[in-house]
């Protein structure tokens, strides 16, 4: 074959995959979600003659054909694989793997976030605290990539830094500092979150600083499900997959969760959530704004509220045993000015549980 032929056959094979792909782009039925992502998809733009001229149309349509691309994840797990295997980047889609723990790049610190995050909760203190006669204690769970990141060279927020605005800015709290309670075994290989199993430790210190003493006998339970978490999807990188596994004892057993938002009455445990999307739901069922937790063998009528974020989900079963009642509240999706509708705080002891992540980011609370 000559030079010239070989050109016109590359030409035309190139221009029939890029007509195909398109082809199949434009016709193909519009997906809605991306399970292994965990986010919704762009949707086909407005056009119109104004989103034409000001060039938010080609802006709307290169997300669309980015999110709508056939074959998109197998595509995103090629170039994973060459970005870490063949031309050895550090980390794909910001999400490295380190000691066998895939962490997301959490850098740099975001100071005007902390602050924004101690100014949303000094407001919630304003509103119903100053007065309320309970006590408040505030605690913070590290990222992962406070126990990989600089081990393995990697930038890292300063987290010493990140404790220090948040505790100054919040002098009504306690600190109950748990980092020295964890490591990175207590997480799961493939996802933000903490393991239940692991984090007794940390349960029993925020305890301790909410004034009881967990006495309680815990049993490990598997979940026989394999749990692929949100980094699995993210870094497009062949990670094993984990297990969930949940503690059980008396006072869990028989505690009942009311879902405020659905009206739903259950268990500590959603077994339903196994099958979801997102597993680690199967802990109080998932995300909330506002949950309460009855524990009908509480030795005394005492209540607990916890401002929290995905974390408390997993934590917050080990606490209820020193409470007759536990609400849980996520002002991600509810504002704090409605609470005084469906919390009374009165003689409540509060605790402030949130993770690096969203104190980095706190523009998602509320």
């Amino acid at each position: 074959m000559n030079k010239k032929a070989y050109s016109i056959y590359t030409v035309v094979l190139a221009a029939a995959l890029v007509f195909v792909l398109s082809a199949a782009c434009l016709f193909s039925p519009e997906k809605d979600f991306s399970e292994s992502e965990r986010r919704k998809l762009a949707k086909f733009p407005e056009l119109s003659a104004e989103t034409l001229l000001n060039g938010k149309f080609m802006e709307g349509f290169e997300s669309y054909s980015l999110d709508q691309f056939p074959l998109r994840d197998s595509f995103r797990r090629l170039k994973a694989f060459a970005q870490y295997n063949v031309f050895n980047l550090k980390d794909s889609n910001g999400i490295y793997v380190a000691d066998g723990y895939a962490a997301k790049l959490v850098y740099p610190l975001k100071e005007g976030s902390v602050l924004d995050a101690a100014a949303k909760f000094g407001e919630i203190y304003d509103l119903y605290l100053g007065n309320s006669g309970g006590k408040i204690v505030v605690s913070i769970v590290p990222d992962k990539g406070y126990f990989l990141g600089e081990a393995n060279g990697y930038p890292v927020m300063d987290y010493e830094k990140l404790e220090k605005l948040l505790t100054e800015n919040m002098p009504y709290a306690e600190y109950c500092g748990i980092f020295d309670t964890l490591s990175i075994e207590d997480y799961y290989t493939t996802d933000t979150h903490w393991r239940q199993e692991k984090i007794l430790p940390a349960a029993k210190k925020i305890a301790a600083a909410l004034g009881f003493e967990l006495s309680e006998r815990y049993t490990e339970n598997e979940a026989e499900v394999d749990f692929y978490g949100v980094y699995y999807g993210q870094s497009a990188l062949p990670l094993p997959a984990d297990r969930i596994n949940y503690v059980t004892s008396k006072v869990i057993s028989e505690a009942t969760v009311y879902n405020a938002e659905t009206g739903a009455t259950g268990g500590i445990y959603d077994f339903g959530k196994l099958q979801s999307k997102d597993p680690y739901e199967f802990f109080l069922s998932g995300a909330a704004a506002l949950l309460t937790v009855e524990n009908p063998a509480a030795a005394e009528e005492k209540e607990l509220v916890i401002f929290r974020d995905s974390f408390g989900s997993a934590i917050a079963p080990y606490l209820i045993e020193g409470y007759s009642k536990v609400t849980l509240v996520d002002t991600r999706y509810i504002a704090p000015a409605l609470l005084g509708d469906y919390v009374d705080f009165t003689n409540c002891d509060v605790l402030f549980l949130y993770s690096t992540l969203v104190l980095n980011e706190s523009s998602v609370l509320k």
